[in-house]
């Protein structure tokens, strides 16, 4: 019998900054890297003879915390990659349920219908995720492997394997938490679910004290959209509650819904943030740092690899910037910040 522990990869940008990460790579957060750790703990004493992950990022520095640990390769196989979205990819899910309202249902809900232009259909993801866990079963008889994958790919895969068809896998398989583990076993034949989604390495005292509270309105709320002010100018009113400079090289603007609620005033070329800002009324529902999302993305798409931000000495926002991961990079008359966003290239490489 050969056992297959199958994990969902770490909590990374796209969870926290709300946005279709698909098949592009993101980095982990540093609420990520401390479910690798508790992750390593859990299977400190298990033996296991084989990685395998998918060849993005997130899943390959997830896996880190089975292969470093039980000193064994990874094998990286881009069968196990995330399903691809199409011209959903990198854009928020506050623009794409403003977009395709039906279709953003559909993705969630009735998988057996859902298709957008230039993606995958949960079907052809279903059949090569499948395939390639099945081979690597075969690859390894009678041994104990750990398979690192997506939250959507492994939510089509077990309710696959439990007969539960596309049509219902919205309402009967839900999708696990990050890092939630898995249990398959083959016998040679054919592939069973022993447990799911199990997370219980992040409910442990240990794990638990380095939590915080996130609040959203609903669990499920997708966010915010953008729109820079150069191509519709942003409402006034909020410009002048943020105390904006309308000449920054670049502007945006969150909306939820038709409501705008932050913005974000940046240099992208230099990564450097002149502004976050967030309406009170909206304030401690995550905006903050879906805008942090942007200015990582603006600046990356650039060949940046860090942000940063210059603050009074006493500004309120400096707790906000050290709970997104930057910290102090000098002592001067305003405090510089800093946040490291490249790819640390131990993880990267060919599958």
């Amino acid at each position: 019998m050969t056992s297959i522990y199958l994990i969902r990869h770490a909590e990374a940008e796209g969870n926290l900054y709300r946005i279709a990460q698909g098949q592009h790579d993101s980095n982990l957060t540093d609420r990520g890297w401390r479910q690798v750790r508790a992750l390593e703990r859990r299977f400190a004493g298990v033996p296991v003879d084989a990685v395998y992950a998918s060849d993005l990022y997130r899943t390959c520095a997830t896996a880190s915390a089975i292969y470093k640990s039980h000193g064994l390769t990874l094998h990286r196989r881009r069968d196990l990659r995330e399903i691809h979205v199409g011209d959903w990819e990198q854009r928020t899910w506050g623009e794409i349920v403003r977009r395709t309202p039906q279709a953003m249902e559909d993705f969630g809900k009735r998988m057996d219908r859902w298709a957008i232009p230039g993606a995958e259909t949960p079907g052809q993801v279903l059949e090569r995720v499948r395939r390639a866990v099945e081979s690597i079963a075969a690859e390894n008889p009678g041994k104990t492997v750990a398979v690192f994958s997506h939250g959507y790919a492994i939510r089509l895969l077990l309710a696959n394997l439990q007969g539960i068809s596309l049509r219902d896998t919205g309402e009967k398989s839900p999708t696990g938490d990050n890092t939630a583990v898995s249990l398959l076993e083959w016998d040679g034949e054919a592939l069973r679910v022993v447990f799911q989604n199990d997370n219980s390495h992040l409910q442990t005292p240990e794990f638990l004290a380095g939590e915080k509270v996130r609040k959203r309105a609903v669990a499920l709320e997708p966010g915010l959209w953008f729109r820079p002010l150069a191509e519709k100018e942003a409402p006034p009113s909020i410009l002048a509650e943020a105390a904006a400079d309308p000449d920054a090289p670049l502007m945006l603007t969150g909306f939820l819904g038709e409501e705008p609620v932050g913005l974000l005033q940046m240099d992208p070329e230099e990564g450097r943030i002149g502004l976050i800002y967030v309406r009170p009324g909206c304030r401690k529902r995550g905006f903050g740092v879906q805008l942090v999302g942007q200015a990582v993305q603006y600046t990356r798409e650039r060949g940046g690899e860090r942000l940063t931000v210059l603050l009074p000495p006493e500004s309120e926002a400096r707790a906000f910037f050290l709970d997104c991961g930057f910290s102090p990079a000098e002592e001067e008359e305003r405090a510089l910040l800093s946040k490291f966003i490249g790819f640390d290239p131990e993880f990267l490489g060919e599958p």
